[in-house]
């Protein structure tokens, strides 16, 4: 009677499988940390890229034991599949924001004025910095984003201030600093405050400056990332939901147009 050796079980697949359950686990729980500020943002990062890493090792271990399987026979066809899947689900969304950075300009300061643009709170922990945009800065965002354009509205400026501070409240920013108020005779006022971007909720810093024109009033935006070499859109999706925000609030509320220069 014939005996059959013992089929091995392959330990890069269950190190895969290992690996591969991990990933997912540790960027669950670093992006709660992060959501409930239990988890500095640099931290957060720095554990993305281990995630990253882990879910690419993973699908290199699997890739290890399949080879094993098919060429020696060994078992852990299970193990190397739970892991392989795993891996590729925490990778999608690290391949979606790679391809996302072919695709949108190298940009994560965008400003309504690109000439003067509206001063930001200064922000010791940010990555970035503070910085005038550079001619080939600007170029990039008046071809990428046509649609971040300032507003002039036919207004006072005490008027436009209440509607900004009005569209303000609805957006759950935290404000730096107090708001400024409308009864004051200035012909000019700055909102700052601190957004949180898409998915990640990293600190993103905005300024909203409102300049009296006599009877009319113009408003200026500005949206910062404190991390990132690029901000996929994000910057200017949001200044373009705000004063759209803001151009529905006067036309309901006071009932007056706006103009977008």
């Amino acid at each position: 009677m014939s005996e059959y050796p013992d089929r091995q079980s392959s330990k890069a697949a269950s190190w895969s499988r290992r690996t591969g359950a991990f990933s997912p686990v540790l960027l669950l729980t670093v992006w709660v940390g992060h959501h409930f500020g239990l988890v500095e943002t640099l931290a957060f990062l720095w554990v993305l890229a281990l995630v990253a890493l882990l879910a690419a090792l993973a699908l290199l271990l699997a890739g290890l034991a399949f080879s094993r399987l098919w060429n020696f026979g060994a078992r852990g066809g299970r193990d190397l599949t739970v892991g392989a899947l795993l891996a590729m689900i925490v990778l999608v969304p690290f391949a979606v924001a790679a391809y996302w950075t072919t695709t949108y300009p190298p940009l994560k300061d965008i400003s309504t004025d690109l000439e003067d643009p509206p001063a930001l709170a200064v922000a010791k922990d940010s990555a970035n910095g503070t910085h005038a945009p550079t001619p080939g800065e600007r170029r990039l965002q008046v071809q990428a984003y046509p649609l971040v354009t300032g507003r002039r509205y036919d207004l006072p400026f005490k008027e436009t201030v209440d509607a900004v501070e009005t569209v303000f409240a609805r957006q759950g920013w935290q404000a730096q600093g107090p708001l400024p108020s409308s009864d004051v005779n200035d012909s000019d006022a700055v909102v700052k405050a601190i957004a949180k971007s898409f998915v990640l909720e990293l600190p993103v810093d905005v300024a909203i400056r409102v300049t009296s024109e006599g009877e009319t009033s113009y408003v200026d935006m500005r949206s910062a990332s404190r991390y990132g070499r690029q901000d996929l859109g994000d910057n200017a999706a949001r200044i373009v939901k705000f004063l759209a925000e803001l151009d529905q609030e006067v036309v309901g509320q006071i009932g007056t147009s706006s103009t977008a220069e």
